[in-house]
């Protein structure tokens, strides 16, 4: 093995802005896609076409690929991969704070993928992290397409900027295994309520904003804030930030392009 770093969904929020951090680093980076581009390794990890040749020889696995659907699926075909290489490839697996109290499809499907990647035989390391600045914006930009934004009252959240998500990524990713490591979370815990006023504001929409109570195990925990890791806030760029940095770049197509980095 020579160092190699393969980054599964590296066409996706947060597997691009890892891949734009290992390449300039001089790091040896494949980036696996579904789809044929430029400086890309194409694979399915759905079907495991192209897997088993992506993986060959690489020293880690930075596993960013996901999907609401089958994400078990995905996880354990790259494991399978993983192990028929007889490489036994360091896995970096990207995971979701408080996934074990929310009774969520997506949550338990990433309980599941947590365990098979500490199960797999493989060196392994999981990162958890709060929901993205990215995940919010698209919930309240589709919630916002009615009059009134509906969030889920006496809920707060906890959003973290995707690259700096990135950045604790990349000193793990080449680095031993560590196992489970310290949770990263953003900068400020937030009612949904403020959050979406934010987005609203940045946005220029005036809508109504509607605090509706989820009811059942989900709603419960939620209001516990079993998202939300407020001992390990080492996020620096708030909502707020994010929305005001968001809005300049949609305003300067040219910066845009490059925004990821």
């Amino acid at each position: 093995m020579d160092g190699t770093i393969l980054v599964t969904g590296a066409t996706g929020t947060l597997g691009r802005a890892v891949v734009d951090r290992l390449r300039p680093s001089g790091v040896p980076t494949r980036a696996l896609s579904r789809q044929p581009g430029p400086d890309r390794v194409v694979g399915d990890l759905r079907t495991g076409e192209g897997i088993d040749e992506a993986i060959r020889g690489v020293s880690t696995i930075l596993h960013a690929a996901t999907g609401p659907r089958g994400d078990t699926e995905l996880t354990r075909t790259l494991i399978d991969a993983a192990r028929r290489s007889g490489d036994d490839p360091h896995l970096l697996y990207v995971s979701i704070v408080g996934i074990e109290r929310i009774p969520l499809g997506y949550y338990r499907q990433k309980v599941a993928g947590e365990r098979l990647v500490a199960q797999s035989g493989l060196p392994w390391t999981i990162q958890r992290a709060t929901q993205f600045h990215d995940l919010l914006a698209g919930i309240f930009g589709a919630l916002a397409r009615s009059p009134i934004v509906p969030v889920l009252s006496a809920t707060s959240f906890q959003p973290v900027d995707v690259r700096e998500v990135a950045e604790r990524l990349i000193p793990l990713a080449t680095n031993d295994a560590a196992g489970r490591v310290p949770d990263l979370g953003g900068p400020e815990v937030r009612p949904m309520a403020d959050l979406a006023r934010a987005w609203l504001s940045s946005t220029g929409k005036r809508r109504a904003v509607l605090p509706v109570r989820v009811p059942g195990a989900i709603g419960a925990n939620l209001r516990d804030g079993a998202q939300l890791t407020p001992e390990h806030a080492d996020g620096r760029i708030t909502f707020e930030e994010y929305l005001a940095e968001r809005a300049r770049l949609e305003e300067n197509p040219v910066a845009r392009r490059g925004a990821a980095r």
